[in-house]
């Protein structure tokens, strides 16, 4: 192990409806509350819960896309595309703990996301609507995590930004291909920084990060392991779900850090750098933690 921690951006992920596809960048702004349009809209119940991909695994394959104006358009097999609107009625919405203030998105809307997601009329779902995250609110990160220093996020769980490494997933599909289960990709963990030039689950020994854009030096911080619900056991391609990722990292992730949950790649904050933009192939460097 070297003295610092240094690593290279391989990937650039963000993923602007929370639960569905995300969409791959060679570059992306950065601000104080994680990549720019990251999670910045949410699917939600009549109830006005978040939907995810838990309850929906087709969300996988909901595809959006956001152009220079920042307007959405969504895809999804077997439906016409959707271009979204400028917002509606102000709303609360609900992501886990969190009561939050976002905008409806609309009927149309409201009408394709039901359409996609809940053709058959589930109770349980009823009629789902898209809001987008009110830019005036502020979600603050867990600061049993964060510390004194207040970190912000939109509907991304909990955290501003997920990293994990190419090394990580190596490790993973070398065990997958071992016990003769086909090999998987990074878009199953839904990662928003992936590193190269490290060694596997690194991401989890690294404390403050820096990143230099040429333009300043971006501030970043990993502060709590990844516990993994069985979202990774779903097939970002189909849909279709096996156990086969989940139970292989129980052989050898069960963290004490989280209670013995599985956990796979580093929640993280922003810490300086609001407007950088980060790119594909910029160099990381920080320090090694050993707590």
């Amino acid at each position: 192990m070297s003295d610092r921690f240094e690593a290279t951006i391989a990937q650039l992920w963000v993923y602007p409806i929370k639960s569905c596809a995300g969409v791959s960048l060679t570059h992306v702004e950065l601000t104080n509350h994680g990549l720019l349009h990251d999670r910045a809209w949410m699917v939600v119940d009549e109830r006005g819960d978040f939907v995810s991909q838990r309850e929906c695994p087709y969300m996988a394959r909901v595809r959006p896309s956001v152009d220079a104006t920042g307007r959405l358009t969504v895809r999804a097999p077997g439906l016409s595309d959707l271009t979204v609107g400028t917002a509606h009625r102000p709303v609360r919405v609900r992501v886990w703990d969190d009561e939050v203030a976002a905008h409806d998105m609309g009927d149309a809307a409201a009408a394709w996301f039901t359409q996609c997601l809940n053709p058959e009329g589930d109770a349980a779902l009823g009629r789902l609507r898209l809001v987008r995250f009110d830019p005036l609110a502020r979600r603050v990160c867990d600061r049993r995590w964060t510390g004194e220093r207040e970190a912000t996020t939109q509907f991304a769980d909990g955290f501003s930004l997920l990293l994990a490494s190419e090394a990580s997933l190596d490790d993973l599909n070398t065990r997958l291909q071992q016990a003769a289960h086909a090999a998987v990709d990074l878009r199953r963990f839904r990662p928003n920084i992936v590193l190269a030039g490290v060694s596997a689950h690194d991401e989890d020994r690294v404390g403050p990060m820096t990143v230099d854009t040429g333009a300043g030096v971006a501030a970043l911080e990993a502060v709590k392991p990844c516990s993994r619900c069985p979202i990774p056991n779903i097939d970002p391609d189909t849909a279709l779900t096996s156990p086969a990722v989940g139970d292989t990292l129980q052989t050898y992730r069960v963290d004490p850090r989280q209670n013995g949950a599985i956990t796979f790649g580093m929640n993280a904050v922003v810490r300086g750098g609001d407007g950088l933009v980060l790119r594909v192939g910029q160099a990381v460097h920080g320090d090694w933690r050993f707590d």
